[in-house]
């Protein structure tokens, strides 16, 4: 939806990186006739149930086990965000570069160890991943076939006028089933009540995600070269998210595989690793394997996770992501890429380096004085992030100061846990946000989340490309950004 920002935010365009102007709707969306938007929530509404834009419901307690057992609607923004087109052909454009970046840094084994070995020291859980990655590398363990599923997530910044990037995810790129149906949700109602509001269904971007990521899916499976083995994706024991999983896995339907989900702890009770390498679990082979858990401490509340993720990643079975690239997406590693002279390591093209060096944000160590005085002096203007997944882990604000100086008086290592980023600010702008049927008037932000698949063997690319788009929209006095966690709703872009 094209809105006017929020009061307190320079006039009612954003420039563009050329100067141009994007254009805005004229009415504040707020003013919007309240009868035609409890027309849309209500059309908006049956849409979602009708066409599984669903999630398990919290307070059933079989829900996140049962599938058809409490379900409500996923959250959703009744209409979509405007985003300048230019900015989102930028993001398409850059995604391939991206995926072939963790593929580099994924083979260099050194860089990942070395740049991670302070952090390991401090963090269990990065710890015990840089454990196994050890243990590959002593068995000069080799993935021939590499499979990645990325998502790259930006914002726009209002102060900069540049799309920066807040992080690369490598392992569990959620909501590739049901970003592709809101982007359905919003051209439907646009069909319905586009004139009314003066907006065209056809401005809204075509979102293929699950549809790709199936078939790259189809794709690894079919290298493995054993039209008897299975897809498994690994799921946590209660996994109200799982209909977005789901909607991926429909292969058999479409691609003629099959696929099972199983939780770690069930991998390290039913799997059995042959001696030449081959995978099974449960008496089936498993040519794939992706992981939509095990990228939390959480996940791993005893040793027999850590046993399943071992057997798994020695095995010959395609990882989605392997334990290398798990590590390539940890914000240490964005950190220690934004560094002078380290893309020119991995990516061959100077026009690459500059397009990837364009939206990387101010990143830093905590072992630079210089900037760690900065941010304690000025805290709203950094963020400080742990090497941690899935939302509601990083720190803000004056809990910024607090704690820099508290690992400062201290005196551990504990600053080796966490990164220092740029604090990026988008324009706020009203919006309609619904969660358990009720539409909330607010002002928000968006965060743009560009799918990437990467799919190959040995020296030949199979699959490098952009795969879709996830939009998030969360109120603008939430920090946080996750879906999942609670924060924010789905939603689409709608190009201006």
């Amino acid at each position: 939806m094209a809105l006017q920002p929020s009061s307190g935010h320079e006039g009612s365009g954003m420039k563009t990186q050329e100067g141009q102007s994007n254009p805005v709707l004229a009415s504040d969306v707020h003013n919007i006739d309240q009868g035609l938007i409890e027309k849309m929530l209500y059309d908006a509404l049956v849409w979602s149930s009708l066409h599984g834009l669903v999630v398990g419901d919290r307070s059933s307690q079989r829900s996140g086990k049962m599938p058809g057992v409490g379900m409500v609607h996923a959250p959703f923004s009744l209409l979509p965000t405007s985003f300048p087109e230019s900015y989102w052909r930028q993001a398409c454009e850059i995604a391939p570069i991206f995926n072939e970046l963790v593929d580099r840094v994924s083979l260099d084994g050194k860089f990942l160890q070395d740049s991670l070995s302070r952090t390991g020291k401090v963090d269990a859980f990065t710890s015990r991943l840089l454990d196994i990655h050890s243990k590959m590398l002593q068995m000069g363990k080799n993935e021939d076939i590499r499979l990645g599923l990325h998502r790259s997530d930006y914002m726009l910044d209002q102060q900069t006028n540049l799309l920066l990037q807040i992080e690369l995810n490598t392992i569990s790129s959620s909501f590739p089933g049901l970003s592709c149906l809101v982007s359905e949700l919003h051209r439907s109602l646009l069909g319905h009540y586009g004139e009314s509001l003066g907006l065209d269904s056809k401005r809204i971007p075509q979102n293929t995600a699950v549809d790709q990521y199936a078939e790259v899916f189809a794709k690894a499976w079919a290298e493995y070269n054993n039209p008897r083995s299975l897809v498994m994706v690994i799921v946590q024991t209660e996994e109200r998210n799982m209909y977005d999983q789901h909607w991926l896995f429909h292969l058999y339907d479409t691609h003629n595989v099959k696929s099972i989900r199983k939780t770690l702890a069930e991998v390290d009770a039913q799997g059995e690793l042959k001696p030449d390498g081959r995978l099974f679990v449960d008496g089936q082979e498993i040519s794939v394997v992706y992981f939509r858990a095990g990228y939390t401490p959480n996940d791993y509340p005893s040793e027999s996770e850590w046993r399943a993720r071992l057997l798994m990643e020695q095995s010959l079975a395609i990882k989605c992501p392997s334990i290398s690239y798990h590590l390539a997406g940890t914000k240490k590693i964005q950190q220690e890429l934004a560094k002078a002279g380290v893309l020119e390591r991995y990516l061959d093209s100077q026009e690459d380096i500059a397009e990837v060096r364009k939206c990387f944000a101010g990143l830093w160590s905590l072992d630079d004085p210089v900037i760690i005085q900065k941010a304690i002096e000025n805290p709203k203007l950094f963020v400080m992030k742990p090497q941690r997944e899935g939302g509601g882990n990083n720190i803000y604000n004056e809990d910024v100061k607090v704690n820099l100086l508290r690992i400062q008086k201290e005196g551990t290592e504990e600053d080796a846990a966490y990164i220092l980023m740029q604090r990026i600010f988008p324009r706020a702008s009203p919006t309609f946000l619904v969660r358990d049927g009720i539409c909330h008037k607010d002002h928000a932000v968006s965060e743009l989340g560009v799918y990437g698949t990467y799919l190959r063997n040995k020296e030949k690319v199979i699959v490098n490309q952009q795969s879709g788009y996830l939009m998030r929209t969360k109120v603008s006095s939430s920090n946080e950004g996750g879906v999942a966690a609670g924060f924010a709703v789905l939603d689409s872009m709608y190009l201006t």
